[in-house]
């Protein structure tokens, strides 16, 4: 087992998320932030890992322009976990000396795109409709910037918020949100409410909803509110029941909820790397059955192409485009990417799909993000 090499004590609500403590924390969320369980199917693969094999050999241009094999790579961009699944089998998959590969990871806004399938599911099952007023399934959202948004404008991340994704802020709104999902420790002086209190009190931001692809998290905790209501059952329990024992999930997950069991849907969820290569399978599959073909037909469908051209991303993938919280990235290939260096990467043409789970220092490094998707175009070809 990999060894702690500070104290338990050391690590709190207010420094989980830094180094050296996220290396621990990172698959101890529960233990940090209060948790609900999403059962898998247990009982799945337990072959051991097997190592990076021919993939040590593989060449790329990593961080600073400089040349980088495979191993080195890993270790310079602070990953935990990676595993390479090609045709539905795990071919190659590496582990940090820090980190136990059957422990849940955080993935934070992988989270996202998880919950994006789940809403295909539930439309799939005529509960939820893409094309309704948020406010048909979360009446309290009315006098929000939600009020007249659709669930699938939600879901594009293209709605019109006043609100400023700012993963350093320590004093302003995305402060507050942080501590309203219970991420954060509590400000006496000035206490945050509940995580759906704080969404229903976000304004509208300038521009008309639908113009502008603005990446803001609190729209999926919202996202997973919606969920909720339309098929009556709580997040976890819903990904549970339609997502992760359908893929055959050989580990529970977990995510994080707030002081009343609100899902932090937006980057709450830890999973183990090879369950989340399973997830990224059955979309490199078309659904596979579990999600419907004309669902993830329409991640590629690029129909929201302007609408990324005029947001807040377009730096990483400039040809790209985004839809139901999964990213295109204009070149053959979908991925689901969360702060701190998360990854599902699949490119269909190799049946390829890969996941990275780390514990980097900073939430966005943008060189470093560079430098990841050219390894992961490097494993593919």
């Amino acid at each position: 087992m990999p060894e702690l090499l500070f104290n338990r004590a050391d690590v709190t609500l207010a420094n989980w998320r830094t180094v050296p403590y996220s290396r621990w924390s990172f698959e101890h969320v529960s233990e940090i932030v209060p948790s609900a369980i999403i059962p898998g199917a247990r009982g799945g693969d337990s072959t051991g890992p097997i190592g990076l094999g021919a993939l040590s050999g593989i060449s790329f241009t990593g961080l600073k322009g400089a040349p980088s094999l495979l191993p080195d790579f890993l270790t310079e961009s602070e990953t935990d976990e990676f595993v390479v699944m090609k045709d539905g089998r795990v071919i190659a998959d590496w582990s940090a000396p820090h980190s136990d590969p059957m422990r849940p990871h955080i993935i934070f806004s992988v989270s996202k795109s998880l919950t994006g399938l789940l809403g295909g599911i539930i439309a799939d099952g005529g509960l939820l409709s893409f094309e309704s007023p948020i406010s048909r399934y979360v009446p309290e959202v009315g006098g929000s910037a939600y009020a007249d948004a659709t669930v699938q404008q939600l879901f594009d991340m293209e709605v019109s918020v006043d609100f400023v994704e700012s993963y350093l802020d320590t004093s302003g709104g995305f402060e507050r949100y942080r501590r309203s999902t219970g991420w954060n420790p509590e400000k006496p002086g000035d206490p945050a409410p509940d995580l759906k209190s704080f969404i229903c009190a976000i304004g509208k931001g300038t521009g008309a909803h639908g113009e502008r692809h603005a990446y803001r998290s609190p729209n999926t905790d919202l996202a997973g509110i919606v969920l909720e209501r339309a098929a009556g059952a709580r997040f976890a329990s819903l990904l549970s029941d339609h997502l992760w024992k359908a893929i055959g999930a050989g580990a529970d997950a977990v995510v994080t909820v707030d002081r009343i069991g609100t899902a932090r849907a937006a980057g709450g969820i830890s999973a183990t790397a090879p369950d989340l290569a399973l997830v990224g399978d059955i979309v490199r599959r078309r659904g596979a059955g579990i999600v419907s073909e004309d669902f993830i037909a329409g991640l590629w469908s690029r129909k929201r192409r302007e609408a990324w051209k005029n947001g807040d991303q377009l730096e990483l993938f400039p040809e790209g485009s985004y839809r139901n919280y999964w990213y295109e990235t204009g070149a053959g290939e979908l991925t689901a990417i969360g702060i701190h260096g998360q990854w599902i990467w699949i490119h269909p043409e190799s049946e390829t799909v890969i996941v990275k789970l780390s514990s980097q220092r900073l939430p966005v490094d943008p060189s470093l993000d560079h430098a990841i998707v050219r390894m992961m175009r490097a494993i593919c070809a």
